[in-house]
């Protein structure tokens, strides 16, 4: 006779499997097309009996990061957006992509695992505790390496926000001193290395891509849209007309570095400002409570001795 708990563990066994196949299947058609590919390029023919060579073994990471490549969707499109979005959250290896796939697939299969043990007693908390525990376990293993990402890009747009005043100043600074726009940005980046990392990484991009003959408009575009920032966009566009009319890239520089210091006080001042309403809520609920206990607690503690 099957029990009820037997019932359970297959039906959360069995709903583990169908949350799983869609990226058990994209792997299947990632692998599918790598045999095409290796197919095409040794150029095998029917019946041919052909020799595999032989790879060394490889890590649990590689392996993971394997199935992540083949897990990720094959449109461009798709594939396009996902790595703009890890490319703002700071991730900007090529295997950026793979990783996160290979994360998101970890993430909703290992909780399933380790919730298997523990089957017989959630069914002690209700014959349909299981079968919820799993469905919550797996949108919440959808959900968290998306909910990384967003944190981590929007605490990248923090440091980037907080770190373009001091980094137009240094820019004004060094081209007022003769140096050219190019060498200005490989000095601003090793003096902001210390306090801003990941603008100065952003910096040094764009140092190797005008070394490496991409021009200083698409240099600073590709940086305006790693950024993420209006600010960035809007220097971007500033030099490009510069360049584009021949006015003096200096007196550009300083007149958006004067633009971006009123903008961050006008900052400063509109969260001082904020400031008075945040801090009504915890008064009215914590201070004044206090402060009217110690005020009327002698006096209620007297009232009572002289009634009695």
């Amino acid at each position: 006779m099957i029990s009820q708990s037997d019932l359970f563990i297959f039906g959360v066994s069995a709903l583990v499997v169908m949350l799983m196949t869609p990226s058990l299947v994209m792997v299947a058609r990632g692998l599918r097309r790598s045999e095409r590919l290796m197919a095409r390029l040794e150029k095998r023919r029917p019946g041919e009996i052909t020799e595999r060579r032989t790879s060394p073994r490889k890590s649990v990471s590689e392996i993971m990061v394997d199935i992540g490549r083949r897990a990720a969707p094959g449109n461009p499109e798709q594939l396009s957006a996902i790595r703009f979005k890890l490319m703002r959250a700071g991730f900007l290896r090529p295997r950026a992509v793979s990783i996160y796939f290979a994360f998101r697939l970890g993430a909703l299969g290992v909780p399933q695992l380790f919730l298997l043990p523990f089957i017989k007693k959630i069914s002690e908390y209700g014959q349909l505790a299981p079968a919820f525990a799993c469905i919550a376990l797996a949108v919440l293993g959808l959900m968290v390496p998306d909910m990384y990402v967003a944190s981590r890009t929007k605490k990248q747009e923090r440091e980037y926000r907080e770190g373009f005043p001091d980094m137009m100043d240094l820019l004004v600074s060094c081209v007022e001193a003769g140096m050219s726009i190019d060498a200005s940005v490989t000095r601003v980046a090793a003096e902001m290395v210390d306090r801003y990392p990941n603008l100065a990484m952003h910096l040094n991009i764009i140092a190797l891509e005008l070394r490496a003959g991409r021009s200083r408009q698409d240099a600073w575009k590709n940086f305006a849209q790693r950024v993420g920032l209006d600010e960035a966009d809007s220097l971007a566009t500033m030099l490009r007309q510069a360049e584009e009319m021949g006015t003096s890239i200096g007196q550009t520089l300083r007149v958006f570095s004067v633009d971006m210091r009123k903008k961050r006080m006008l900052s400063a001042e509109e969260q001082a400002l904020a400031l008075s309403a945040k801090l009504t809520l915890p008064l009215t609920l914590f201070v004044f409570p206090t402060l009217l206990g110690v005020l009327l607690l002698p006096a209620i503690v007297r009232a009572l001795e002289l009634s009695q």
